[in-house]
């Protein structure tokens, strides 16, 4: 986010020209339409490096002014902004968008002038509305346990896209490991070409009416976390004469997934994931990464722990952080923020919402796992029935827009239609090699205090693991944890038996432990908030890498 000029903010679709109008906007907030302050875009005004840093009540204003780069049509496209959103070009109003983690674009061709054109936004995020999908943002003034620091407005780039005419609309990748191919969709109108490449050599190419093909590839370089192969895509839409209309640049990983027999399976192979909780707060930005570098960042340091993969938790992330995930081999679980109280409103939102997620992001190699839903976050204190029912219906939709991945229904506990057994259990290393012997053991629901499956579901063969657990915080650093070590040598003693109490012979076939880096107050990170590692990763990797015994 350094500058005005990002990296590209839709990394899956890329176009050479695009101009960013991230920078510094006017702002203000109230229900009445005043411009009395400064923010720097695309920082929230919660956080430090918008200029503010402080709650800015629930409906915020933004203003800026841009002049128009050349294009035929011109797109302008928002990231994310949390929650509610209204935007006008030169007062003429181009879009509105609810939902505060996904996209959304408006043509605004017809609105433009050639310079000084007037852009308007009204963000509205009722602080005390716990039917939004919120995931860890705090509904009070100041943020505890396990809840943090809201997220206003505008939190990703805000970009504008000049297009031809005649236009790519869209391309759909869907490789198909067994059958060495990748099929596609495009979307437009006329004649396209895709060119297909593997380390800068053609091995496949297509070209016909736009539409849904095929590409068999002439080499095969699976994508794996130890060896993250991507195929790049040249796509082009061809004018009457054969000349590149419009072009745009992709890529696709060839893997499989899927869960079965108990395992799950990595391009035909069984694999155990090692992941880590990664919940994407920065203390400067927020929800907001200060840096493209600070996404591979994260990534970098939690392979060099050990883990070859994250449990993006209650939190829809920036695609240039899945798009790190990709190019790096880094297997990722990507999770609906959820809300905080149930009703058919709230359902509404988060299966709307949440269809927009998984369209956003089943095209990513590194999303192995899909969570709609987290240890029955807002869905406490409705009858059982109620809430297996919206489970189930969330688990459907998710394999209607994607039935090539597993789904872990409600991550954690209470599940209905699932793909994954998920457990959380902070206990201690004692409990975990005895609790985790057996199904028996496991699911007879001491592990946390709540039912694995919800009356009238039950566990049908799938893998096991245990998504949450650890949470150790060091003596001294203040803030709490889940549970407390003295010393960098007493935590490695608990983190070893931990891990050891899990890949010892017995059902579990993965886990996720809490967490990369200390979240506000709560410090029960490997790193501190500011990212600084607590202990040396070569400490900790071999213990995250300790190999399941059978």
């Amino acid at each position: 986010m350094d500058g005005n000029r990002p990296e590209y903010p839709r990394p899956r679709l890329r176009r050479r020209d695009w101009v960013s109008l991230n920078g510094e906007w006017e702002f203000g907030a109230g229900e009445k339409q005043v411009f009395d302050r400064r923010i720097l875009v695309p920082f929230c005004p919660e956080s430090r490096l918008s200029g503010i840093g402080e709650l800015p009540g629930d409906t915020v204003w933004y203003r800026t002014r841009f002049n128009a780069p050349a294009g035929e049509r011109m797109v302008l496209h928002f990231g994310a902004v949390d929650y509610r959103a209204t935007v006008w070009v030169n007062d003429v109003e181009v879009a509105r968008h609810e939902g505060g983690h996904t996209p959304f674009s408006a043509d605004v061709t017809s609105t433009l002038r050639g310079r000084d054109n007037v852009l308007v936004v009204r963000a509205d995020d009722p602080l005390t509305d716990k039917t939004t999908p919120r995931g860890k943002q705090f509904w009070g003034p100041k943020p505890e346990g396990i809840f943090y620091t809201p997220t206003t407005g505008i939190w990703q780039t805000v970009w504008l896209e000049p297009l031809p005419t005649r236009h790519l609309r869209g391309l759909r990748l869907t490789p198909d490991f067994n059958g060495g191919a990748v099929d596609f969709e495009v979307q437009a109108e006329g004649v396209v070409r895709l060119v297909v490449t593997l380390e800068g050599e053609v091995v496949g190419r297509w070209e016909g009416k736009a539409g849904r093909g095929r590409i068999a590839l002439l080499a095969i370089a699976p994508w794996h976390p130890d060896s993250p192969a991507l195929y790049e895509v040249d796509a082009m839409l061809l004018d009457a004469e054969g000349n590149i209309a419009d072009r745009v640049f992709s890529y696709f990983g060839l893997r499989s997934v899927a869960a079965r027999d108990g395992q799950v399976w990595l391009n035909g192979k069984p694999i155990v994931q090692r992941l880590v909780l990664d919940q994407g707060y920065f203390p400067d930005g927020l929800l907001t990464a200060p840096s493209d570098h600070a996404m591979r960042g994260d990534i970098e340091v939690a392979k060099a722990l050990g883990f070859n993969g994250a449990r993006k938790h209650q939190k829809v992330e920036d695609p240039r952080w899945l798009y790190w995930a990709d190019r790096l081999g880094f297997l990722v679980w990507d999770e609906m923020p959820s809300t905080q109280e149930f009703s058919d409103e709230a359902a509404r939102r988060l299966e709307l919402e949440w269809a927009e997620v998984v369209r956003r992001d089943r095209d990513h190699p590194c999303v192995v796992a899909w969570a709609p839903a987290n240890e029955s976050f807002g869905l406490e204190h409705i009858a059982p029935e109620v809430r297996s029912k919206f489970v189930a219906r969330m688990y459907k939709v998710t394999h209607e827009l994607d039935p090539t991945r597993p789904v872990s229904s409600n991550d954690g506990w209470e599940h209905a239609l699932t793909d994954l057994c998920t457990l959380h259990d902070y206990t201690s290393p004692e409990e975990v090699a005895r609790r985790y012997r057996s199904l028996e053991s496991i699911l007879d629901g001491k592990a946390s205090g709540h039912r694995p499956y919800d009356p009238g579901y039950g566990y049908r063969g799938e893998p096991v693991l245990v998504t949450e657990f650890g949470g150790v915080k060091m003596s001294g650093s203040g803030g709490w944890g889940y549970a407390q070590v003295a010393d960098v040598d007493h935590f490695l003693q608990v983190y070893r038996g931990l891990i050891e109490g899990l890949m010892d012979p017995g059902p579990v076939e993965g886990f996720c432990y809490t967490q990369l880096t200390d979240v506000e107050q709560e410090q029960n990170g490997l790193l501190t908030y500011d990212r600084q590692a607590k202990l040396e990763p070569a400490l900790v990797k071999p213990i995250t890498q300790t190999e399941k015994r059978r």
